[in-house]
């Protein structure tokens, strides 16, 4: 049988890490003018592209990068060094691509991979759980669908959409084309942070869509897709760490070679001032202990991922607690850290051709989508009560 566990037995063909860094270094050079001219990502997403990343997870033998979780979210965090909106394009292709093959039946997602790998495909999303469901209904053979959703995530760029819709009482998660007739984008993402994310609204009227393109019809559903969510959740965790750390290396960059010492420090060079020394290594430390949680937590998603179609509830719950703490950190060390290195910068580091401001902008703007007090609250529900609340789409 194929294996379609998204996790190959052959050894990666790409250097990731490098090639990541390659990737990170032109989306640096020019990010602060990206950010301000607020422009469709076409460009960046060919640089994803070229570079082998969209297929890093597809296995070998479907013509992928056979790369594991771990290589994907060590990517995602070190885009999101150099741009935090670029890194969430990339985490949720994987995200997406992901839900479509574990509900996939094993033909449907082996003939899925293959043709992403082909087609240098990208893939993005429709399912806020907030909005009203999508419909589904038959028509012959095959089926309509009709809805609409806000913060559709990579879908106007899209080459495949992964979404739910509602039928007969119960929901299916399908596929479709980006371009499929019906389907139209509101181009109308307009937050102050992420701002190169394509997150506006869809709409889908009166669109065909193929019985294949129903993913898992009638077929029991694996354990491991109780891992979707979490995987998401972890993803986000590394984009948020990763955009801690490129927020504190632009003050580390500008400390040393602008920023002047207080006149009451009584050194000569702003790196060797006392308060900011102490100030940086408090952000350090916090940025240290996010990547050890996150690294921690990458384990354990791992783990029981490898576990398959053997995998209990409560290994779920286990790995789910481990990177709902990640969670919890790596969001409010990334919040204060993209706030707290103006204190170290100075005034002048306000300047907008600087655009430091960017970090904080799309940390404040992304961790509003999930109430980070929600996770402590299921960090805190399984440390005492050994259980994840139940939260469709979220938990």
């Amino acid at each position: 049988m194929t294996n379609l566990s998204l996790v190959s037995d052959h050894p990666p063909v790409i250097d990731w890490e490098t090639s990541a860094l390659r990737v990170a270094e032109t989306l640096r050079a020019d990010a602060a003018a990206r950010d301000r001219a607020g422009q469709v990502p076409r460009r960046e997403l060919e640089l994803l592209r070229a570079a082998g990343l969209l297929a890093l997870l597809n296995p070998a033998e479907h013509g992928g990068g056979g790369g594991s979780f771990g290589d994907a979210l060590r990517v995602v965090r070190l885009i999101a060094r150099a741009d935090a909106s670029i890194a969430q394009l990339l985490s949720y292709h994987y995200l997406h691509l992901v839900n479509a093959l574990w509900r996939g039946s094993p033909a449907q997602a082996e003939r899925l991979s293959r043709a992403s790998v082909a087609g240098r495909w990208f893939w993005g999303g429709a399912s806020n759980p907030r909005d009203p469901e999508s419909q589904l209904t038959a028509d012959g053979s095959d089926f309509r669908l009709n809805g609409r959703k806000t913060f559709a995530s990579n879908a106007s760029l899209a080459d495949r959409i992964t979404l739910r819709a509602e039928i007969d009482g119960g929901f299916q998660v399908l596929t479709i084309a980006g371009d499929r007739a019906g389907v139209t984008h509101g181009n109308d993402w307009d937050a102050f942070g992420q701002r190169l994310t394509e997150s506006g609204t869809i709409r889908f009227d009166n669109v065909w869509v193929s019985r294949d393109e129903v993913l898992g019809i009638g077929a029991p559903l694996s354990p491991r897709v109780s891992l979707v969510v979490p995987l998401h959740q972890l993803l986000i965790v590394n984009f948020y760490v990763g955009t801690a750390e490129g927020a504190l290396g632009e003050a580390n960059a500008y400390i040393r070679s602008t920023a002047r010492p207080w006149q009451a420090s009584g050194v000569s060079e702003a790196r060797q001032d006392p308060y900011i020394l102490e100030h940086f290594g408090e952000l350090d430390v916090a940025i240290r202990a996010a990547v050890a949680l996150a690294d921690v937590a990458g384990a354990e998603l791992e783990a029981a991922m490898a576990r398959g179609d053997d995998l209990t509830p409560a290994e779920r719950h286990k790995a789910a607690a481990a990177i709902y703490a990640a969670k919890v950190n790596s969001s409010r060390t990334a919040l204060d850290v993209t706030s707290r290195i103006f204190e170290l910068m100075g005034a002048r580091a306000t300047a907008t051709s600087y655009g430091f401001d960017r970090f904080w902008r799309n940390i404040r703007t992304h961790t509003l989508h999930d109430p980070v007090f929600y996770k402590a609250r299921e960090v805190g529900n399984y440390a005492l009560n050994g259980t994840i609340t139940a939260t469709p789409l979220y938990s």
